[in-house]
């Protein structure tokens, strides 16, 4: 690996692609620690310890947007209303046959789908905010309570979260043009690797522990770090992977001369939907866990339905096994 990032510097058009990409990256986190006005941080600090507990849609926007969400930031909204737009575009292309047939039109064609797929994303956004700056209000956490600063802090931050999606889709498609490419995954790897401090220093917690007299951890910590890299391998092995379809040319003979005859293969990737059909289950099975921490229903009917849908529950563990395999067939369908 090391070699062949050697090799890609040396070569000068490229590097100029990865220090593009780098400012980006680095653009992308300033972002990220940039609050959002007329909010009182000791309140979203107090508000947002509960986040992570229980399956939530606010503890997975946390997770793409590197902590931002949490923090309530430029890019709290991260690329996820970009990611929800492009999945509706492309589901309405095989439904809708004005946009199937603008598909079909070569480039001008996807030019027109990714403009409007930019105008989706920042209505998407504007609704994802509204919902945001709401969860905010209710948990105290904004500054201005009633009157006409209410309003005017609301629409603000609504449209200071709108903007920063925008500014994210922007960014990604400049690592397109200019970059390396796949700019929005790398934003939201960007994002992922940027609470690995948070994990190590986790980690360095137990290890700790192992020292004051809890010795499991001293098999544990080195365990988890085994799992973690072997996990890595294999979704990078089975990312990679392909199926290679052999196709045989025929012979055919013109004039005094026979041509084909040659053996070649046709390329299909195993796993075509990618994580899309995990994205697709995960979002869908924490819709329960994001109304109950509006609704925070406890007792009751509704609260052992809500508490059925808990992470650790397994009925949320037998949903999402079943959703991610029917994601998964559906969108590998419209994929091939």
């Amino acid at each position: 690996m090391l070699k062949t990032i050697r090799n890609a510097w040396s070569i000068p058009d490229l590097r100029k692609k990865l220090l593009f990409t780098l400012m980006i990256i680095i653009v992308f986190r300033i972002g990220s620690v940039i609050p959002v006005p007329f909010l009182d941080m000791s309140a979203l600090a107090t508000a947002m310890n509960g986040m992570n507990e229980g399956n939530t849609m606010l503890a997975y926007l946390n997770t793409l947007s590197g902590g931002a969400f949490a923090n309530a930031t430029l890019f709290a909204m991260g690329v996820t209303p970009y990611i929800n737009s492009s999945i509706i575009m492309q589901l309405l292309t095989v439904a809708i046959p004005p946009l199937e047939r603008m598909a079909k039109e070569g480039e001008a064609g996807r030019r027109k789908i990714g403009t409007i797929t930019r105008y989706v994303t920042v209505g998407l956004g504007l609704v994802q905010g509204g919902a945001y700056w709401y969860y905010l209000h209710r948990s105290g956490v904004t500054v201005y309570t009633e009157g006409f600063s209410l309003w005017f802090s609301a629409i603000v931050i609504i449209l200071v979260f709108t903007a920063g999606t925008a500014l994210m889709m922007w960014l990604g498609e400049q690592i397109n043009t200019n970059g390396i490419g796949n700019g929005i995954s790398i934003l939201l790897f960007a994002g992922i690797v940027a609470q690995l401090p948070y994990t190590l220093s986790m980690l360095g917690q137990f290890w700790k522990l192992a020292g004051e007299g809890s010795t499991q951890f001293y098999f544990l910590v080195p365990l988890w770090i085994v799992i973690f890299v072997a996990i890595v391998w294999v979704i990078t092995f089975m990312q990679d992977s392909e199926r290679r379809i052999p196709i045989q040319y025929a012979k055919r003979v013109v004039g005094r001369k026979m041509y084909g005859g040659q053996s070649s293969h046709l390329p299909i990737k195993v796993a075509l939907g990618g994580v899309l059909p995990i994205i697709f289950a995960s979002s869908i099975l924490s819709i329960p866990g994001t109304i109950n921490l509006f609704a925070k229903v406890k007792d009751g009917f509704w609260g052992a339905f809500f508490n059925a849908f808990d992470t650790s529950g397994w009925l949320y563990n037998v949903l999402y096994f079943i959703l991610i395999i029917m994601f998964a067939y559906f969108y590998t369908t419209i994929q091939y």
